[in-house]
C-alpha cells in the first residue's frame, strides 16, 4: 500500500508501524509535523503522543519509556538538540531496553532558525548510530529500522532530517505494522544509574560497542558504492539530499566524462563506513564531497586519506559552505555549466524584492511593542533583550524594539546580566511558551537577586510560531506560577494588549521599568489564529 506523505509524516508513520509506545517533542520548524501526525493518531486511539515543555523533558520522558522496555520517539529541530544535549549524551551510557529514536530536523539555509548546525556532530560526539534518509521512502524505512538498531546495540539512534525532506511530499510504500513491546522493566538498575563507578563501566562498554556499530554501518545497504566501470581517479561522496542533487546532474556529468562517470559512494548511515571510503579513494587523485549541512564527512577525510588525494567540498569553497544545496549549486561544484534560463518573449527576470515575514495584521504583539516604545521614550541607558517566537519579528520595521535575539530563554538571563553590568533600565521580552520552555530558570535567578529589571511576558495563549499548539500551562495559571517563584504581588502586573490602552499601559509599564528592583509585566491577548480556531470548534 502506498501513502502520499511529507518526509516528517513518513517518520511518524514509520514509528507507528514499528510499534512505538509513546512519542514526545517540542514544536520547531522543520520537525513539527512529525508530532502533529502522531498526535492525530493518538486522538484516534493510537499510542501516546504529547508535546512537552522543552526538548530536554521530552527526551527524559522517552528514556522512562525505554527503561520500561517499550519503544519511544523524540522529535525536535536541530537547535532543540542543544537543549536536550545533557540526557542525549548520557543516554549512550545507559542500557537502552526499548528502542529509542531521536528524530532531529536540521535547517540548512536558516529558513526558521538561528543557525545551521549539523546534528551528525552530536551523534559522533555521543558515539551512537546516525541514519540519514534521502527521500520519504527511506525516512519511513530507516525510522522502522532505527528502533531495532537501538535495541540491538542498547543505545539511542539519531535520525537526521533536513528541511527539504521534512516538508516535501512523495509516495511511500508501507509494510504491516508490528505490535508494541511488552512492559519489561530493566533488570540491571546499575545500567541506568550514572554514578561514577557505574558510569566508568558503562562508558567502557560503549567504547567496546564501537567496532560492532561500525561494522553495521559499513554493511548497511543505504551505503552504496558505485565503482565498477567508473573512473576511479575522481571519486564523489554524497550524503542525504546531496545524493539526490548529484543524481539530477548525473547524465550531464556522464556526457562530460564521455560516458565514463566518476566512482561514487553514497552514505546513509554513521559512523562513517571507513572501509567503503578507503575502497572508493584507493586510486583517486581527487575526491569531492557533496553533503547537506556542515562539512562533517569532508573534515574527517582529511585525517583518513593519504596526502596525495586531494579533497574538495565545503572547506575549499567548491561546494557552498552556507545555505542549502540544490541541483544548480551542485552542478557548478561538479564542473558543469549552469543550465540556461529561458523566458518567453525574450524577457529577463528582474531581481525579486525581499519579502521578510511580518506580524499578522492585528497581532497583539504589535500593540505590545508600541506600548514598550512609548514606555521607554525619553529614558536613558536602556536595553531590550528579546527571545525566540513570533515576537522576534518586532525587531523589524515598523517596531524595531528588540536589541538582542539569541536562543530560547536567553532574554531573561541577558536582561539580568545587562542590569548587573549597570544598564539602568532593562526590559526582557519573552513569549508565554518560551517562558515555560526555558525562561523560568532565568527568572528564578532574577528573583533570588531582586535584579533591577523588568521581564515582559507576551502571553498570546498559544504556541503561535510553530502552528498554534497549546501551551503547557494555560494563561490563567501563569500569574500563580510566577508568584510561586517568590515575586511579590505589587510588581507582578497584568495588562491587556490593546491599541486603545497603549498610553495607559505605557505609563504603568514605565513605572515598573524605573522601579529599582525586579518586576514582571504580562501582556495578555489571544493570538488571532487561536481565536479563529476556538470559534471554529464552537
Amino acid at each position: 500500500m502506498e501513502q502520499i506523505v511529507l518526509g516528517d509524516e513518513a517518520v511518524a508513520l514509520g514509528a507507528l508501524h514499528a510499534g512505538v509506545s509513546a512519542s514526545y517533542g517540542y514544536p520547531g520548524t522543520p520537525s513539527t509535523e512529525i508530532m502533529e501526525y502522531l498526535l492525530d493518531a493518538y486522538t484516534q486511539g493510537g499510542p501516546i503522543a504529547r508535546w512537552c515543555t522543552n526538548e530536554k523533558t521530552a527526551l527524559e520522558a522517552a528514556l522512562g519509556v525505554s527503561f520500561a522496555g517499550r519503544r519511544s520517539l523524540v522529535t525536535m529541530k536541530h537547535v532543540g538538540l542543544n537543549v536536550a544535549a545533557d540526557p542525549f549524551i548520557n543516554s549512550g551510557l545507559l542500557g537502552i531496553k526499548g528502542g529509542l529514536v531521536i528524530a532531529v530536523a536540521d535547517d540548512p539555509g536558516m529558513h526558521s532558525s538561528q543557525n545551521e548546525q549539523d546534528s551528525r556532530f552530536y551523534a559522533d560526539f555521543a558515539l551512537v548510530p546516525c541514519m540519514e534518509p534521502r527521500n520519504q521512502q527511506e525516512a519511513y524505512e530507516m525510522t522502522r529500522e532505527a528502533f531495532a538498531v537501538s535495541e540491538e546495540f542498547q543505545v539511542p539512534v539519531l535520525l537526521r532530517l533536513t528541511t527539504r525532506l521534512s516538508h516535501a511530499r512523495a509516495g511511500v510504500s508501507v509494510e504491516a505494522a508490528q505490535g508494541q513491546n511488552p512492559l519489561s522493566k530493566a533488570a540491571d538498575k546499575t545500567r541506568w544509574m550514572l554514578l561514577p563507578g557505574f558510569a566508568r563501566r558503562n562508558y567502557a562498554g560503549l567504547i567496546e560497542k564501537q567496532g560492532a556499530i561500525l561494522a553495521w554501518s559499513t554493511a548497511h545497504p543505504k551505503n552504496i558504492l558505485e565503482q565498477e566501470g567508473r573512473d576511479g581517479s575522481f571519486g564523489i561522496i554524497t550524503a542525504g539530499l546531496g545524493g539526490n542533487y548529484y543524481e539530477e546532474n548525473r547524465e550531464d556529468l556522464i556526457r562530460l566524462y564521455r560516458g565514463n562517470a566518476p566512482a561514487r559512494l553514497h552514505i546513509g548511515t554513521y559512523p562513517l563506513p571507513l572501509g567503503l571510503i578507503r575502497k572508493l579513494c584507493k586510486d583517486a587523485a581527487q575526491v569531492l564531497v557533496i553533503e547537506e549541512g556542515q562539512p562533517f564527512i569532508e573534515a574527517k577525510l582529511r585525517g583518513l586519506l593519504p596526502a596525495s588525494c586531494g579533497i574538495s567540498g565545503k572547506l575549499d569553497g567548491r561546494v557552498n559552505r552556507t545555505g542549502e544545496l540544490d541541483p544548480d549549486r551542485v552542478r557548478i561544484s561538479l564542473g558543469l555549466p549552469p543550465r540556461p534560463t529561458v523566458l518567453s518573449g525574450g524577457l529577463t527576470l528582474p531581481p525579486l524584492p525581499n519579502r521578510p515575514p511580518q506580524l499578522c495584521r492585528g497581532c497583539p504583539h504589535g500593540d505590545s511593542y508600541e506600548t514598550i516604545k512609548h514606555a521607554l521614550a525619553g529614558l536613558e541607558n536602556t536595553a531590550v533583550t528579546a527571545d525566540i517566537g513570533c515576537y522576534s519579528l518586532g525587531a523589524m520595521p515598523p517596531y524595531e524594539v528588540p536589541e538582542s535575539i539569541v536562543c530560547m530563554g536567553a532574554s531573561v538571563g541577558m536582561a539580568k546580566g545587562a542590569a548587573d553590568a549597570g544598564i539602568a533600565h532593562v526590559v526582557g521580552l519573552i513569549g508565554d511558551s518560551t517562558f515555560l520552555h526555558s525562561g523560568i530558570t532565568g527568572l528564578i535567578d532574577a528573583v533570588a537577586a531582586n535584579t533591577p529589571m523588568t521581564l515582559v511576558i507576551l502571553d498570546n495563549a498559544i504556541v503561535a510560531m510553530t502552528g498554534c499548539q497549546e501551551t503547557m500551562v494555560p494563561s490563567a495559571r501563569l500569574r500563580e506560577l510566577i508568584r510561586g517563584l517568590g515575586l511579590g504581588e505589587e510588581h507582578l502586573i497584568e495588562l491587556e494588549a490593546k491599541k486603545s490602552l497603549i498610553q495607559e499601559n505605557a505609563a504603568r509599564l514605565r513605572a515598573e521599568i524605573t522601579y529599582p528592583g525586579l518586576s514582571v509585566v504580562i501582556f495578555k491577548r489571544e493570538c488571532l489564529e487561536a481565536t479563529r480556531r476556538r470559534k471554529k470548534k464552537g
